[in-house]
């Protein structure tokens, strides 16, 4: 398949559908708290009784604005909804309010490691509930369904890119980058296995050299940014496949089945003109001033290419960046720690070696950790004195993490602090020295690379707690 591969080229599209963090409904007053017991966030909107109306929620609108600018769209002085006529069995009213052809925004972009992603627009619109699948099996599956409605009515905003993306990476790569975005705005907690953000992917293949793009396929039930990497590269392959064969590819919609590694069939993909839309009676067409949107531009974060740059500036190496990027609570652990004055390059040591290989061992985040900045500061600041040593320090560390304890108590508790009397070096120097008589000869004799051995047997007969500086310059000078 890898050499057919070369007569292809993919074109790829995300749909993502960000569930907005605000505490009521689009629409309705009932809370969206996730987890709660079925059907206990409802209202009579959200169920869809007569006579009821929706009145939108401001802060869904200001969400929305917000995610526009962090993803350089542009804000439309007017936009409006509709009502996408579509059946789903778990939204009451039957139909969708949703945003067509005049979205909050539209022609945005972000840019991924120098390839710029367009964004054709973002829109509002509300979440449909969720069906559960229940009783004996039979040959089509379950043999009932019921519906919990607490997610009908969650604000959504949904952003529609460009089909500029070519590979798995670089799907990936734009996905967790717009996950970063709206976790660091504070607009959406991005977290995909809750289902609070969901990407459908849109794939298609054309020979290479083609200009026309050839006919896609969408690919629903994607919940993380492996199982998108994987769907992404099964549809390449089947598409591919069916070429070659002689056959043609079908629009349609598919779902992703990560057990089995597959898409399946779901139905034909609809177009817009199967929604019937038509502007929603019920709301009135949304004017946004100039103002409004400056008001709140002027309340962007940093967003997380601009954290980046910054911690770059500091030193850190891109891949040092992106790491602590990535995650959020490390990023605003590690902005603490600057905030205090700690030397940013031994700071950045300890947070990607130390205390990366213990939350990933431990499988936790570093905010159920017991460590504070205030502590990483005081540790760092002992090893810049030379009250101890980084090896101390690393060795410490853990503790702290699993303990809340300041390195100053557990370096006085333990006697920790380090050796910085050269008499005293110098003395333990020698007795190693003498320990190691052939050593010293195979040195003397140009096997100089065995200073490595009598430094390690100073710091193990100290315990790690000689300077090694003065480790260092003692020893060469005793061996000649």
């Amino acid at each position: 398949m890898e050499s057919l591969r070369d007569k292809y080229e993919v074109v790829i599209g995300l749909e993502v559908h960000a569930q907005l963090k605000t505490k009521s409904k689009i629409f309705a007053p009932d809370g969206t708290e996730f987890g709660k017991e079925p059907n206990s966030e409802t209202s009579p909107i959200t169920l869809g009784m007569p006579g009821v109306l929706p009145v939108l929620n401001k802060e869904v609108v200001n969400m929305g604005i917000l995610t526009g600018l962090a993803l350089n769209c542009e804000i439309p002085a007017r936009c409006k909804f509709d009502r996408k006529q579509y059946f789903y069995p778990d939204l009451p009213k039957g139909y969708q309010i949703s945003q067509y052809d005049e979205p909050i925004c539209v022609n945005g972009h972000i840019d991924i490691k120098g390839k710029r992603i367009g964004i054709t627009r973002a829109h509002l619109e509300e979440d449909a509930g969720k069906l559960v699948h229940a009783g004996a099996a039979g040959l089509a599956g379950s043999s009932y369904s019921l519906v919990d409605l607490n997610r009908a009515g969650t604000p959504l905003l949904e952003i529609v890119s460009e089909p500029d993306m070519r590979s798995s990476d670089e799907a990936r790569a734009y996905m967790e980058e717009l996950r970063n975005i709206v976790r660091y705005i504070g607009v959406c907690d991005g977290n995909l296995e809750e289902g609070s953000m969901r990407c459908d992917a849109n794939i298609s293949i054309m020979p290479k050299g083609s200009k026309e793009f050839g006919t896609r396929a969408e690919i629903k039930n994607v919940n993380s940014f492996s199982a998108l990497q994987r769907a992404i590269e099964y549809e390449i392959d089947r598409q591919i496949e069916i070429v070659e064969d002689g056959g043609k590819v079908v629009q349609e919609t598919r779902l992703w089945d990560d057990n089995a590694r597959e898409t399946r069939s779901m139905r034909g993909k609809e177009d817009a003109h199967d929604y019937r839309y038509f502007p929603e009676p019920d709301l009135m067409p949304l004017e946004i001033s100039r103002e409004w949107v400056q008001e709140i531009k002027d309340k962007m974060p940093e967003l997380p290419e601009q954290k980046r740059q910054r911690y770059m500036g500091l030193g850190l190496s891109e891949y040092d960046a992106s790491v602590i990027v990535e995650q959020m609570s490390l990023a605003l652990f590690f902005d603490k720690v600057l905030e205090l004055g700690a030397n940013p390059k031994i700071a950045v040591n300890f947070i990607m070696g130390e205390i990366a290989a213990y939350l990933k061992n431990e499988k936790l985040d570093i905010s159920e950790t017991k460590l504070v900045p205030e502590n990483l500061v005081e540790l760092i600041a002992l090893i810049e004195k030379n009250t101890i040593s980084n090896n101390i320090g690393k060795q410490i560390i853990i503790d702290m993490m699993k303990d809340g304890i300041k390195a100053s108590e557990i370096v006085e508790k333990r006697g920790l602090s380090q050796i910085s009397d050269e008499g005293a070096i110098k003395e333990i120097c020698k007795k190693v020295a003498e320990a190691n008589p052939e050593q010293v000869e195979k040195y003397r004799g140009g096997k100089v690379q065995l200073l490595g051995f009598f430094v390690g047997q100073v710091m193990k007969e100290t315990k790690g707690r000689a300077n090694p500086k003065a480790v260092n310059d003692l020893m060469k000078e005793i061996l000649g």
